[in-house]
């Protein structure tokens, strides 16, 4: 089979550090364009990774190329609805990254865009495609847990809000802080692995504390640091969430801070059966306990590049036509929960389903 030629929209960290590295380690695919509207910056990532053939500033010239196959929509998360909807109509597949849109009502619009022209909507969410989680999916489905009655997310880090004043932070560019950033790997996970929970009721409360006032906020590092604009920029997002989610398979509770005054991490979910449980620790290995044996083991197996098998995955579904496990479809209650913690925070209530 032939390359299948794409065009790369935002040429930011998710394409510098995820994207174009694994599109190096890829023989399926030709990368045709790189887009940023930022003047230089499609050309700096063309001279770091020369596999790009072109570099534009309007987006609308790579969407419009027939030769053009698949769009991967890289920007900021204000930007991501209108460039996938241009790139459906415009009869190109999509991958997205997480996440979907700035609420939940463009998602469906985003989903009803790629149903009306027949296309493939993917979403990035790399975590489905992590070796430690496809394998405690399928611990799961083997009944190795028993019955998943609870589980216990934990997302938290010490004074870690990237890119203080800059699109992190605005909420109005970014949908909101860390719930949005963290907690939407976290979760959609986590119904990932329930298989297919579905919504009773939430609850949650969020918070902007620890940079109200942005120029007295002390830090040892800060990711995206040269997108802050701690002089004149906005900070009115999350930095703190916690919250509890009822589902028909079990009930999760969480807690997420970017920054918080405990200098000790603590990213890790705790699924809970009555046969086993499991501690899993983000992004790397996991830990199960057998209830009738009451031994429990550390896993060892390697951990393969997680967005190189989903960039993989996808552009082998637009072969097949496969809808995969990051198809919009299999997303939307992710962003449903997303959209309904927010809602019960701004509402400061439980909302039902």
């Amino acid at each position: 089979m032939g390359k299948t030629t794409v065009a790369v929209i935002g040429c930011g960290r998710i394409a510098r550090n995820a994207h174009l590295p694994a599109f190096t380690k890829m023989d399926s695919i030709r990368v045709k364009y790189a887009c940023d509207i930022i003047p230089g910056k499609a050309e700096k990532l063309q001279e770091d990774f020369p596999i790009i053939e072109n570099t534009v500033m309007d987006y609308k010239v790579a969407v419009n190329d027939p030769e053009v196959e698949a769009v991967f929509v890289l920007t900021p998360n204000d930007l991501h609805y209108t460039i996938t909807m241009d790139a459906l109509a415009a009869g190109k597949h999509v991958f997205c990254e997480k996440p979907v849109a700035i609420n939940y009502e463009k998602t469906l619009e985003m989903k009803q865009q790629a149903d009306k022209y027949g296309k493939i909507l993917h979403i990035g969410v790399c975590n489905r495609y992590n070796r430690s989680v496809e394998i405690l999916e399928q611990m799961n489905k083997d009944g190795k847990f028993g019955n998943i009655y609870h589980v216990y997310c934990s997302f938290r880090s010490f004074r870690a809000i990237p890119g203080l004043g800059g699109a992190f932070t605005d909420k109005k560019q970014s949908g909101g802080g860390v719930l949005i950033d963290w907690g939407i790997h976290f979760f959609d996970l986590i119904l990932y692995i329930l298989g297919g929970a579905k919504l009773k009721n939430v609850t949650c409360d969020a918070y902007c504390e620890m940079a109200k006032d942005m120029k007295s906020y002390k830090y040892e590092s800060m990711w995206a640091e040269d997108t802050a604009d701690i002089e004149n920029g906005v900070n009115d997002v999350d930095d703190y969430i916690s919250g509890y989610i009822r589902t028909d398979k079990a009930s999760i509770s969480f807690n997420g801070a970017w920054a918080q005054n405990i200098k000790e991490p603590e990213m890790f979910i705790d699924f809970l059966g009555d046969k086993g449980g499991a501690r899993l620790s983000y992004g790397g290995q996991f830990v199960f306990t057998d209830g009738a044996t009451l031994q429990s083991e550390k896993s060892t197996h390697e951990i393969p590049n997680q967005y190189l098998c989903e960039d993989e995955g996808f552009i082998q579904s637009l072969k097949t036509g496969e809808k995969t496990k990051g198809n919009i479809d299999s997303i939307l209650e992710s962003m449903k929960l997303l959209q309904a913690l927010y809602d019960s925070s701004a509402q400061k209530k439980e909302l039902q389903f």
